[in-house]
C-alpha cells in the first residue's frame, strides 16, 4: 500500500492506494498547531487496518508548519520513498510562470492528476479554502491561473461584516431568486460562485486560444458548486491524491 496526503488550509485528505486503486480515503480537519505525537496517534488510528510498513508516501502541503510535524511520523511508517512535493522534486511538468516556487504544491498535484486522466490541454478548478483555476496547455505545461476567495470564506466574511446577516447552510437553493434572506445568501454563494468560475474559465480560454477542452472540478465544495457551473465538464473528488501518486511513482 502507498499513501498520499494533501494538507490544505481547512482540510487534510489522505488516501491509501493498492497499485493504482484508491482503496481508502479520509478527510479530516487541518490543525495548524498539530504536533508530531498527535499526527502519530491520528495516522495510527486511520491506518490500523492497513498492512504495514507502507511502500511509499507522497505529501503536499500549503501549511508550512505541518511538514516538519508529520514528516517524522511518515518516515517511521514508510519503508520506501517519502516524497514531499516542492522545489527539486520531479513532477514531469514544466512550470511556466514568473516564479515557479510560488505555485502551491496542491495546485501542481491537481494539474498532474488532470493531465493523467484527461490529457492536455486541461483546466482545473479547485473549490477549497480558495477557489483556484489552473491552466495546463497543449504541451502539458502549467501556465498559471487565477485565485479567488473560497465560497465558505466569502460566506463567513459576509456574516461577520453585515450585522443583519447570519451564516447559512451551504446548499444549493431551488432558484436564483431568493424568497427570504437565507435563500438569497445561498443563491449569491452558490450561483454567484458558479458565475465567477464560468467567467474566469471563458476569459482564460479566450486569451489562451484553448478552444474546447476538459474543465475538471475538485475540492471539498466541487459537488456543490460544480453542477451549477456551465463550463465544468467533470468532477474528480480525488484529483489531488491521484496527482500525488504520479509524483510518487516518478520519484521512486
Amino acid at each position: 500500500m502507498r499513501l498520499t496526503l494533501d494538507i490544505g488550509n481547512t482540510q487534510t485528505v489522505i488516501g491509501a492506494y493498492r497499485g493504482r486503486t484508491l482503496e481508502h480515503r479520509w478527510r479530516i480537519s487541518t490543525e495548524v498547531s498539530r504536533t508530531t505525537d498527535e499526527y502519530r496517534i491520528l495516522l495510527a488510528g486511520l491506518l490500523s487496518g492497513i498492512p504495514q510498513p507502507l511502500e511509499g508516501a507522497a505529501l503536499s502541503s500549503v501549511v508550512p508548519s505541518a511538514v516538519p510535524a508529520i514528516r517524522p511520523v511518515l518516515t517511521e511508517m514508510v519503508n520506501g520513498p517519502l516524497v514531499v512535493v516542492g522545489p527539486g522534486i520531479r513532477t514531469g511538468m514544466e512550470i511556466r510562470i514568473d516564479n515557479p516556487r510560488e505555485v502551491g504544491a496542491d495546485r501542481v498535484a491537481n494539474a498532474i492528476g488532470a493531465v493523467e486522466l484527461y490529457g492536455a490541454p486541461v483546466l482545473v478548478v479547485d473549490f477549497g479554502t480558495a477557489t483556484t483555476v489552473d491552466v495546463i496547455d497543449a504541451s502539458g505545461s502549467y501556465c498559471g491561473g487565477a485565485i479567488a476567495p473560497g465560497v465558505q470564506v466569502a460566506g463567513d466574511a459576509l456574516a461577520a461584516a453585515a450585522s443583519a446577516l447570519r451564516r447559512v447552510e451551504l446548499t444549493r437553493p431551488s432558484r436564483a431568486t431568493g424568497r427570504n434572506t437565507t435563500e438569497a445568501v445561498q443563491s449569491g454563494l452558490v450561483f454567484g460562485w458558479a458565475g465567477l468560475v464560468d467567467g474566469l474559465v471563458r476569459r482564460i480560454c479566450a486569451e489562451n486560444r484553448l478552444g474546447t477542452l476538459p474543465v475538471v472540478a475538485t475540492g471539498g465544495l466541487a459537488r456543490l458548486i460544480g453542477p451549477a457551473c456551465e463550463t465544468i465538464t467533470d468532477i474528480e473528488d480525488d484529483l489531488t491524491l491521484g496527482g500525488l501518486l504520479v509524483v510518487l511513482e516518478l520519484n521512486s
